[in-house]
Parts: structure tokens; sequence; C-alpha cells
């Protein structure tokens, strides 16, 4: 380990807790390879030689949105000819074929439509609940949650506990950006604040219900600033242990109000992952995303403090608006291959991390 590491390799050793200035100087380091050694030594230490994946789906099922963030591709007026809005019955019939092929997760996320109401969510949930019942149902970002609730009149707990009643199984990361006010004011003015993300996610927790928490970088934002994302999220873990897992995100400038930006390195993107491995000590996962990184380098990124490559998605819409050329989805059979060559163990897993045994390979029944 390089001299400007030394202390921090003996505190990460000791099970010390790194400090903002830890978090800098690991970003500073000049080298890559020692600060990746450092994170999958952290992440060898929780995980051993697993990696995880699961078979999952998802719907974007709305592109409007009153928001209109500078830093999205995807939204669209609502109103004009882009914008759509899927029935709940529509969302049902997409998933249903995927769900009977051996899909344990929906993933679900849209706009901020201005006729999708509490009642709308509340529909889809409990319609998959009913229909698919041993599916684990991850949907709403904390910025629909508190849309829907805003405009139902209801706080947000009530509104979580109503979609926790109607089959929710737990809340995906997404909305998060960077929480630093300033930074929020330029790529994303109309959504809820950092504060209020994290409340509502607060709130999810003391429901029971288990997160996500994601980091959207590479954009306007310093290394600073993510830093303090990280250091915001563990001391919410600290306080409610609900986090499953963290999700940086590299952002995609193509198609969005930033698109003079040049977007982040895929050195900046293993480095991020290996910082927030180090950082984010009580989140148990740390998720290379590989439809915003590609298959390749999220594969890279499970020996840089990353332990999940999410799962099969089939579909998605939001980072292919913004220009990538990832594919829309991946087998099981294909990410069991990433993680293999990479020197891990490859195990499939749910929403929750509860690792699925296969009654038949690739079949619509799981044991857990």
């Amino acid at each position: 380990m390089p001299s400007p590491l030394h202390e921090l390799e003996a505190k990460v050793e000791a099970g010390g807790r790194l400090a903002r200035e830890d978090g800098l100087a690991l970003y500073d380091s000049p080298d890559l390879l020692a600060v990746a050694a450092l994170a999958d030594r952290a992440r060898r230490r929780r995980h051993g030689r697993r990696a995880y994946y699961c078979v999952n789906t998802h719907v974007n099922y709305s592109s409007a949105c009153v928001n209109e963030c500078p830093l999205c591709a995807f939204w669209s007026r609502p109103g004009d000819g882009r914008a759509y809005l899927l029935a709940p019955e529509d969302i049902l019939a997409r998933v249903r074929p995927d769900v009977e092929a051996g899909a344990t997760e929906v993933h679900i996320v849209g706009g901020l439509h201005p006729q999708v109401t509490l009642d709308y969510c509340e529909r889809v949930v409990r319609l998959l609940r009913e229909a698919l019942p041993e599916v684990c149902i991850q949907a709403f970002t904390a910025v629909e949650v508190r849309h829907a609730a805003r405009k139902a009149g209801m706080p947000v707990r009530e509104a979580l506990a109503r979609l926790k009643a109607a089959g929710l199984t737990g809340l995906p990361g997404g909305g998060a950006e960077i929480f630093d006010p300033d930074i929020r004011r330029r790529i994303c003015p109309n959504k809820i604040s950092g504060e209020e993300w994290l409340a509502v996610h607060r709130e999810a927790h003391r429901l029971g219900l288990t997160t996500n928490a994601t980091m959207l970088y590479g954009h306007i934002e310093t290394r600073a600033h993510r830093v303090d994302h990280m250091l915001a999220l563990r001391a919410l873990q600290d306080e409610t242990g609900g986090l499953a897992a963290f999700i940086p995100l590299p952002f995609h400038p193509h198609g969005t109000g930033l698109a003079d930006l040049p977007g982040p390195t895929a050195c900046e993107d293993l480095r991020t992952m290996a910082v927030a491995r180090l950082i984010l000590d009580n989140v148990p996962h740390i998720k290379s995303f590989w439809i915003m990184l590609t298959p390749d380098l999220a594969q890279v990124a499970l020996r840089f403090g990353a332990d999940d490559l999410d799962g099969t998605v089939v579909r998605e819409e939001i980072t292919h608006a913004a220009g990538a050329s990832t594919p829309q989805g991946l087998t099981a059979g294909d990410l069991e291959h990433l993680i293999r060559a990479a020197g891990c163990e490859p195990v499939e897993r749910d929403t929750l991390y509860r690792p699925i045994i296969r009654t038949e390979k690739r079949g619509p029944r799981w044991h857990v």
C-alpha cells in the first residue's frame, strides 16, 4: 500500500470508520489499484467470493413528468406526443410473462404524471400482489411517493403504510441524485430536496420496508459532494438499518439539459465504487448497475468493492433515453458468466437478498 494510504489501510483493517477527509483522500490518491485493493478486501470480509444478481423485470409506467429535470432525457410534458401512462392492467400484462418465466422481482418507476395518484399506485401494487403473490414488488421512488402523498393530502408515512398493506416489498433508490441543495437547484430544481428524500426512506424503514439508495454522479458535482452524499446515507443507516444496497449511477448526458458535459470516465466509475464500499461500512451491498456502466465495466467493479450486478432487467427506458448503448436486458446465464469470470461465485437473490434455489433451472418455481 502506498504511503499516503497506510493510515487508511490500518483504519480499515481495524474496522474503524472513515471520516470525510478519508473519503477525499481515497478520491485524491494517484494509485487507483491500491484504493481498489482496500475496497476489495472490505468486500471479501463481508461477502467472501459471493456476488449477487436477481432475475427481475423493469416497468417505466409513465414518461410524463411535471418536474422536467435538466438531468433527465426521459421525461416528456403531459399531453405531448411522447407522453404515456400505463394502466395498472397494462403493467400486469407486461410483467406476468416475465414472472411466469422465473422473475422474482418487479421494479416499477416512472415520471410524476399529473394523473397519477396514491390510488393509482395502490391499485398497481394490489393488482400485482393478487395476481403474482410470490413476486417481490420494488416500486415508486421517494420522489413518486412524496408526490402521491401530497396529492392525497396525507403524511408520507400514511401513504407508505397503504402501499405496504397493498403488498409493496420495498422502495428503489432513485431520485437521490446529489443531496447538496445548490447542486439540486441546478440539476433538478423542482424535485424534492435531499432532506425530503431521506425523510421518505426514514419513514419507509420505520414501517419495516427495505429500500435502496442511489447517487447520480459525474455531472456538475465535486468529489466532496459525493462523499457528503454517502455520509448522509451512512447516518440514515446508523439510525434505521433499512438500506439494503447503495447504487452509484454514472451520469449519461445525451439528450439531457446538460448534454454539453462529458460524463464520468471508467476510472472515475471504478474509484467511486471503491470509495462507496469503504465509506458505507454499514450498508450491506454495493450494486454495480450494468445498464449504466456496461456489463464489462460492471464486471470489473466486482473487484472494486461491488458485490451485486442487479438483474436481468428485461426492459429499461430511462437510461436508454440518455444514450445508453447497453442491452435492454441480460439473461441469468449472462450474469452468472460475468460473475464467474471476475473470480466470484454467483448467488441468485430476491429483492431482500434472500438466496434463491431453483427447483428447475430458470424455471418459474423457486425456494427461498
